[in-house]
């Protein structure tokens, strides 16, 4: 009983401190699974698993080196922007909603019960934009995570089917190959789901960037790449919050064009569920709302923004496998409660008591 409580203080203790590296490397492995079908259709024209494993990786860090370099300093700058006008902005939308509907809200209760007081807003920059000894120190910090994400992510999907035997080999003959296909349903199934959403992310992300840069809303990067991103990774609810900062944005300066952002951004939702989503995930797992919904919350819960982020694929994984173990049975076709009603009747009326 003893050695029970102290190996569990031990796991609660280790789990506790390196919880952000079993996050890194769960988010590698996340990232080996996503980058699997362009991984397989290279082996399949005769490339080697390690070579295409590379040859994709590389893209994907060219990829984000000249997103990095075309609009990162862009970002930071609409970003810190973005923070620093924020009592301004909720300033303009309460004077705004007054004069559209008549009301008499306070621009400085609003404003102070959001806790956007100049010396939290000079925090909240200052933490965007460190000194030049924290600068560095996170650059560090940044670039040897990035090296050791990339590093756990090359071996994990380079060494796939070594470390899938490996596992397997753990157990007796007969539930190998049951290990084996629940593995490869796994990485097919959530792989395709992580890559479909982040594949939809960039899409919503461009056409929102396009959008708000022609209508002239300000800061209309930081608002793209919030919209892409929770739209995708949020389910049910996250449409909605998306799309309602872009327009709580764009009231501040015209009113008109905040309702174009609606409508932009309803109509564009529309387009994704009936015409672009079924094509990009249609070899996915399928979750329902309210699952992935009650996903979001337990891993959020649980984990922080990170389980956010993981609780729906794992959530896929799981569903994946029962849906190929699950025992399914065929529906008893059940009477209208009338003719239930008129069936006992009868038969009372045949064998009396």
């Amino acid at each position: 009983m003893v050695l029970a409580v102290a190996a569990y203080q031990v796991a609660g203790w280790a789990f506790t401190h390196l919880r952000s590296f079993l996050g890194l490397v769960f988010l590698a492995w996340m990232f080996s699974i996503s980058i699997e079908p362009a991984v397989h259709a290279l082996t399949r024209r005769g490339l080697r698993r390690g070579a295409a494993t590379g040859l994709v990786m590389l893209g994907v860090v060219l990829l984000g080196i000249g997103l990095v370099a075309a609009f990162g300093t862009l970002l930071v700058d609409q970003l810190a922007g973005l923070v620093t006008s924020l009592p301004d902005v909720v300033t303009d939308v309460v004077d705004a909603v007054n004069r559209t509907f008549d009301t008499r809200l306070q621009a400085g209760e609003v404003v102070d019960s959001l806790q956007l007081t100049p010396s939290r807003v000079q925090q909240i920059v200052q933490d965007l934009t460190p000194g030049v000894v924290g600068f560095v120190t996170s650059v560090i910090g940044v670039v040897f995570q990035v090296l050791t994400f990339l590093l756990f992510a090359f071996y994990m999907s380079a060494q796939a089917p070594a470390l899938r035997d490996t596992v397997s080999r753990r157990f007796p003959p007969r539930q190998q190959r049951v290990i084996s296909l629940v593995w490869d349903i796994t990485v097919e199934k959530t792989g395709g789901y992580v890559f479909s959403r982040l594949l939809l992310a960039l899409l919503s992300s461009f056409v929102t960037a396009v959008f708000l840069l022609v209508l002239g809303v300000p800061f209309w990067l930081p608002l793209a790449l919030w919209t892409g991103l929770v739209s995708q990774f949020i389910p049910t609810v996250g449409t909605y919050l998306a799309i309602g900062l872009p327009a709580v944005v764009a009231l501040a300066g015209q009113p008109a064009d905040a309702l174009w952002v609606v409508v932009f951004g309803v109509a564009y939702q529309q387009v994704e569920n009936y015409l672009i989503g079924p094509r990009i995930t249609a070899r996915t797992v399928h979750i329902h709302p309210a699952v992935a919904l009650g996903s979001v919350i337990v891993g959020v819960s649980l984990f922080g923004p990170m389980g956010a982020f993981v609780a729906i694929p794992v959530v896929a994984a799981i569903e994946a496998v029962v849906e190929n173990y699950g025992r399914r049975y065929e529906l008893v076709a059940d009477e209208p409660p009338a003719a239930r009603v008129r069936g006992r009747w009868r038969a009372s009326l045949r064998h009396p008591r």
